[in-house]
């Protein structure tokens, strides 16, 4: 069979034929995009620290790029210039963010907001539990109370009453305490639903870097509240503490020298609640390792400059600034003197009549500086060089830190206070009475006391968590804190710098009369650069003070 040869198009058609085909072609095209995109009122579904999170800086309105390991967030070219200058482990963000969706770390996350859930519903059930239970001895114990006091006469009205008032009171603080405990773990129990119920959305909606930024906050979330339950349990919170009523056998006779109706007493025993122990290993692939104390090694960077004609430098703080200069606080003149990032002197700020002991940064270009027995602390603009607020209080006023909301403020011998720097009211910290220099971290009051040697850890309200101490910490003065929660200590009588771990346990000394250090006394870490500022004695052909800056 013969083929007929095949006709050729003119141009014109030539022409439409083309437009149709590429018409087919943008069809299919959109057709395929459509498919991928998700409703946009899903997206708004995610959780909002998500949302907030997107694929461009917000500083220089370019699209992120690299990731610091070091400081455990993406940034962009710019970022690099401006303020990552030192960083050394940098890495691709797409290599970072990398199937993060299909990663194992989904499940094991998954898992661990499943097995925070479980524990937090049977810890709530059980405390509701016992809230029951002991409402039921309550009524037992006072039906016992109520029938033997049928058979005596109106002249134990008083001591019935005593016992009742005895029974209700430890009854009510025994319930307040359950209830109480019930409603925080209620609160956590709901956030991590909140997180429960938004999984499976972040997972099918979140782009790359929402969803790595969001596995670290969930990692977070479910950490703290894991830890918190093993804390609660590891506290005695889920002992059993009954309400027991005992009669006594005197009152039985009806002897009129009876002095007691009886006693009301908890009585406390193992609890039978057990809670299910959660994932000690997290997900390595997403979290920066944090160092071990022994890879702590400062490095020396630079040395402050002071000018010739301060002839005396007495240093009791220094402090690094956000944007890399230098405060340190001359007790000898009274002067709060700034230096450049290079240590290079640039002037006085303010000279105070009172003799200052300790300073701090608040926010925005305020600092903190405290004046001892005119129980006074100054807010000071160090841009303006003026006083702009001083704090009155009835104690003395020496260590000082700050949280950016708040002031805590030691007398070291008397009382600690914490001060509300938006409205200025205060609250006592009961138990911190000795304390004397201060650093604040996490929520978390870390302070040394003097004369006894300790470095001590308190909750925000003052109770204590863990107390340290070491044949290399004598004389502690200054305190500070780096990004992972280790605790610098400056050692004043053994001319040393030493490390305390987070949980308070071990240490290391990381600078030494070798190094040069002699009689430090401040210190304090830029927690975002990594580097450490300590004052020091220098003995040369005179004697005076200056300060050492290290990378740590």
């Amino acid at each position: 069979m013969m083929m007929e040869p095949a006709t050729e198009l003119s141009p014109g058609a030539q022409n439409v034929r083309f437009c149709f085909v590429k018409t087919v072609k943008n069809l299919t095209a959109s057709q395929d995009c459509l498919r991928t995109i998700k409703p946009s009122e899903d997206y708004h579904k995610l959780p909002t620290f998500m949302q907030e999170k997107t694929n461009q800086c917000r500083d220089h309105k370019k699209k992120y790029e690299l990731y610091c390991s070091f400081h455990a967030c993406p940034c962009c070219v710019q970022c690099v210039t401006d303020k990552h200058k030192k960083c050394q482990d940098l890495k691709p963000l797409s290599e970072i963010v990398k199937q993060v969706k299909s990663s194992a770390s989904v499940q094991l996350f998954e898992k661990d907001l499943k097995d925070v859930k479980e524990n937090l519903d049977a810890a709530i059930k059980y405390l509701k539990t016992r809230i029951s239970t002991i409402d039921m001895q309550k009524t037992e114990a006072v039906e016992k109370i109520r029938y033997l006091r049928k058979s005596i006469n109106d002249n134990l009205n008083k001591l019935e009453q005593k016992i009742l008032n005895d029974l209700e009171s430890k009854h009510s603080k025994l319930k307040l305490n359950i209830a109480t405990l019930v409603q925080q773990m209620e609160q956590r129990a709901s956030q991590i639903n909140q997180l429960q119920s938004q999984f499976t959305r972040m997972t099918e909606y979140a782009t790359e870097l929402q969803m790595y930024i969001g596995l670290r906050q969930i990692e977070k979330t479910t950490s703290q509240t894991a830890e918190y339950i093993e804390d609660l349990d590891s506290k005695d919170h889920f002992s059993e503490k009954n309400l027991e009523v005992n009669i006594s056998s005197a009152l039985q006779s009806i002897v009129r020298g009876v002095k007691s109706f009886g006693d009301i007493y908890i009585n406390t025993t193992f609890s039978t609640f057990e809670i299910k122990p959660g994932r000690k290993d997290q997900a390595q692939n997403l979290i920066s390792k944090v160092p071990g104390i022994d890879e702590i090694k400062p490095s020396l960077l630079t040395r402050l400059t002071t000018p010739e004609d301060m002839k005396i430098l007495d240093i009791y703080a220094c402090l690094m600034l956000p944007d890399g200069k230098f405060l340190i606080l001359n007790y000898v003149y009274g002067q709060l003197l700034l230096f450049s990032n290079d240590g290079i002197f640039i002037r006085i700020v303010v000279t105070f009549t009172k003799g200052p002991f300790d300073a701090c940064f608040v926010r925005s270009n305020t600092v903190a500086v405290t004046l001892g027995p005119a129980n006074q602390t100054a807010l000071v603009d160090i841009e303006k060089n003026i006083i702009i607020q001083t704090i009155k209080l009835s104690h003395d006023c020496y260590g000082v830190s700050s949280d950016c909301e708040t002031l805590v403020i030691c007398s070291g011998g008397r009382q600690s206070t914490r001060v509300n720097l938006n409205d200025m009211s205060n609250t006592i910290l009961a138990g911190m009475e000795k304390v004397g220099c201060i650093s604040l971290f996490q929520g978390n009051i870390y302070g040394t006391i003097y004369s006894e040697n300790k470095i001590c850890c308190y909750n925000s309200s003052g109770e204590p968590l863990w107390t340290f101490q070491h044949q290399d910490i004598d004389r502690p003065v200054g305190i500070t804190l780096d990004m992972n929660g280790f605790v610098y200590i400056a050692s004043e009588e053994n001319n040393s710098v030493v490390v305390v771990s987070s949980d308070g346990k071990t240490c290391k000394t990381i600078l030494s009369e070798a190094d040069g250090i002699k009689r430090p006394y401040g210190i304090d870490i830029n927690k975002e650069t990594g580097t450490m500022i300590v004052s020091s004695l220098i003995i040369e052909d005179k004697f005076y003070g200056t300060a050492f800056v290290y990378r740590i």
